[in-house]
């Protein structure tokens, strides 16, 4: 098992023609072969990938001829919210939002629209999903990974890049990966993702790495303490970061008490996760917090 997607889904490319979708799709496509399509609007009936994929002018085209259940987005920001609302509207399972840069005001109407669709979004400007040997939604590098019982959460794309290495150094696999975004509005929280996560009969332990800015890591280390049962084990990044300054992503912004690197690990510990001071230390806690739970 896995979450979000597995060697079944069958995935779309929103911006597909485009330089970065079709590099990108390329690299999914050769990870696990279940590229089944791409929409450019204008471009319905011609091929990506060599020939090797259809592309369509609507995703509800795509989603009637090739049953696309997840679609993976490269839409340049002015147009990317509209994009998100016609894979809703399409009824996609799964999107995933790489783009970076959208206006806070569209992601605003977008998580309005979203309240009444089964749609469930991932992202934007994150770097996607990845199940390893089933399925690579983002640009996640594929090759980094093993296939295996560790769950991964971010918000920062490298540090998840960094989380794996560090789990595969100490042996150790991963169920799913998931790079939620760092932008003030995001589709999928750390808490639903810890949810799943538990649920998820083929992950042991989970590995949450959040940043400055926002309280999302302290209501996810509040959950976990009430409703996981699984080891958690948690990194903040920005821990050097002054106040009011922001770093990176548009939501790393400290602006309230609770907003510090050193204030949410303090809450998370408190909490019951096993929060880690760097990077380089969270392979071998999971890997002691697993010898403890065997």
């Amino acid at each position: 098992m896995a979450i979000l997607v597995n060697k079944d889904s069958k995935i779309i490319v929103q911006g597909i023609t485009g330089t970065e979708g079709s590099f990108h799709a390329g690299q999914c496509l050769e990870y696990a072969g279940n590229v089944v399509g791409g929409v450019t609007p204008g471009k319905g009936g011609q091929t990506a990938l060599d020939g090797k994929v259809p592309v369509f002018n609507t995703v509800q085209e795509a989603r009637k001829e090739v049953g696309a259940n997840v679609t993976l987005i490269f839409v340049p920001p002015p147009f990317a919210a509209d994009a998100i609302m016609e894979a809703a509207d399409a009824g996609i399972e799964v999107i995933v939002c790489i783009t970076e840069g959208i206006p806070v005001d569209d992601m605003t109407k977008v998580f309005d629209f979203l309240k009444d669709k089964d749609s469930r979004l991932i992202g934007p400007n994150c770097p996607g999903l990845l199940t390893p040997d089933e399925a690579k939604v983002g640009i996640m590098p594929g090759f980094i990974a093993k296939k295996g019982r560790v769950g991964v959460i971010s918000k920062s794309g490298t540090l998840t890049y960094e989380a794996v290495h560090q789990l595969v150094k100490e042996g150790l696999g991963q169920s799913t990966c998931v790079g939620i975004g760092g932008d003030p509005i995001i589709g999928t929280k750390m808490i639903d993702l810890l949810e799943m996560f538990e649920n998820d009969s083929e992950t042991d332990a989970i590995v949450m790495i959040g940043e400055i800015g926002g309280a999302m890591e302290i209501e996810a280390a509040r959950y976990a303490k009430d409703h996981v049962t699984k080891p958690v084990i948690g990194f903040i990044a920005g821990q050097t970061a002054p106040p009011g300054r922001r770093m990176g992503h548009a939501g790393a912004i400290v602006s309230g008490a609770d907003e510090s690197a050193a204030a949410k690990m303090a809450i998370m510990r408190e909490c019951g996760l096993h929060v880690v001071d760097s990077p380089a230390e969270i392979g071998k806690t999971v890997k002691a917090q697993l010898a403890v739970t065997a």
